[in-house]
């Protein structure tokens, strides 16, 4: 159970404080509702660009990590199509160095053509690393085009094409920056050796005078239930075959989430998941292959991955692939393989929860959701899954109709 307390200020910044004396540190970690869905299609990798922007320093402050570091911390930022999120742990009793920091971005980033121009050229620099010159690099950007026709999930958090961040001007960083990161959007969660009345007082001191901003209204183009199967196939250089699957499944809020998150590690979850041990250790047919989701808060995609032993056939091993689905699908799941999924799910759970900065992520990530409590009440949810939701929602989701195929084969 982790105990936490919970306020909001009068501009609107949702607060949550963790209390746990255990440790002598401190994290406060600060949650944007704003991710990549919410770009501009002709403006896409501006929330990337803004993680990395938001440590090029404010009016006040030149530089983020200087101070952090002088004062015993350290911190980092990740961005995904639903939310950006900023992290920092050092001493308690340096945690008023924390929020003098992020109160002062918040308030007065530091807009610059001299900044804008660096991290744009860094974040250029990682799309062409990463997606553009990396074998497989850009599968998701070809797998999420042809999954999604009208959602925003369509394009990476990176960003759709390399020329949106080039082009990025200072007036629309600014107008993203201003609709965007404003307490009325955002999360603060504090655990560590802290106390909620001293969190409560700093938090009036440091944020309390930002404007609270307009709350954005988010009005997404929503996908169209997929009717018919799509495939595509591509030629790279790469070292071996792959095939990537992917199917629509319900969105992070979503009753079905927790029987969908169980099926998944059936399928595909590790070395013990009925594909692994069917398709990599007795027929060897694949090198690896897995199944997985993103979490999405909007409907998502269930995947599967796996790149393929060199000299088998493609259409061999997406028959082999489709055969164990079949049997996912028709055949009764033995409540003792349920059973193994659950009780892995409760230990990830615990281990992750062991840490106090991954606890203070997962109190701003469930208040995103909608209530802090729902971290504590997950678990039971996965309990509750029968074997008669995994059949369910096997039959309602892994469907022929409801998938896309990309092959993505090695050059000869």
């Amino acid at each position: 159970m982790i105990k936490f307390d919970r306020f909001i200020l009068p501009n609107g910044l949702k607060v949550l404080v963790h209390p746990d004396k255990s440790t002598p540190m401190a994290v406060v970690n600060v949650l944007y509702d704003v991710g990549a869905r919410d770009e501009n299609p002709n403006q896409t990798g501006f929330a990337h660009l803004f993680e990395h922007l938001m440590f090029g320093g404010s009016i006040n402050i030149p530089d983020y990590d200087d101070p952090l570091q002088n004062a015993g911390g350290e911190n980092n930022a990740y961005t995904t199509n639903d939310l950006t999120n900023y992290y920092c742990q050092l001493p308690a009793e340096n945690v008023e160095t924390a929020f003098w920091l992020e109160s002062d971005r918040m308030l007065s980033l530091a807009f610059s053509k001299k900044s804008l121009d660096v991290q744009r050229k860094v974040v250029c620099e990682e799309f062409k690393e990463h997606y553009i010159n990396k074998p497989y690099g850009d599968v998701w950007h070809i797998m999420r085009e042809l999954a999604y026709k009208e959602h925003p999930y369509r394009w990476m958090t990176i960003g759709k094409e390399l020329s949106h961040v080039e082009d990025a001007q200072l007036d629309d960083v600014k107008n993203f920056f201003f609709k965007h990161y404003t307490p009325s959007n955002a999360i603060l969660v504090v655990a560590g050796d802290v106390s909620t009345e001293q969190v409560k007082a700093l938090s009036e001191k440091w944020f309390g005078d930002i404007p609270s901003g307009n709350r954005y209204t988010r009005l997404l183009s929503q996908e169209k239930i997929q009717e018919e199967e799509r495939r595509m196939t591509v030629h790279r250089k790469v070292p071996m075959d792959a095939i990537y699957k992917t199917w629509h499944m319900c969105a992070r809020n979503d009753d079905d989430y927790y029987a969908t998150d169980l099926l998944i590690d059936i399928i595909g979850g590790g070395a013990s998941s009925r594909l692994y041990q069917k398709l990599v250790k007795e027929d060897q047919l694949f090198v690896h292959i897995t199944c997985y989701h993103f979490g999405s808060l909007d409907n998502g995609l269930l995947t599967i991955e796996g790149q393929l032993v060199k000299g088998v056939d493609i259409r061999l091993a997406e028959e082999a692939i489709e055969k164990e689905l079949d049997k996912i699908r028709n055949e009764k799941i033995e409540e003792r393989e349920l059973q193994k999924v659950q009780n892995k799910t409760e230990s990830v759970m615990a281990f992750e929860d062991m840490s106090v900065m991954n606890r203070a992520g997962s109190l701003a990530f469930y208040e995103l959701l909608g209530n802090g409590e729902k971290m504590n009440e997950e678990f039971k949810l996965y309990q509750a899954v029968t074997v008669a939701d995994l059949h369910r929602v096997a039959s309602t989701v892994i469907k022929p109709s409801n998938s896309n195929t990309l092959w993505y084969l090695a050059e000869n």
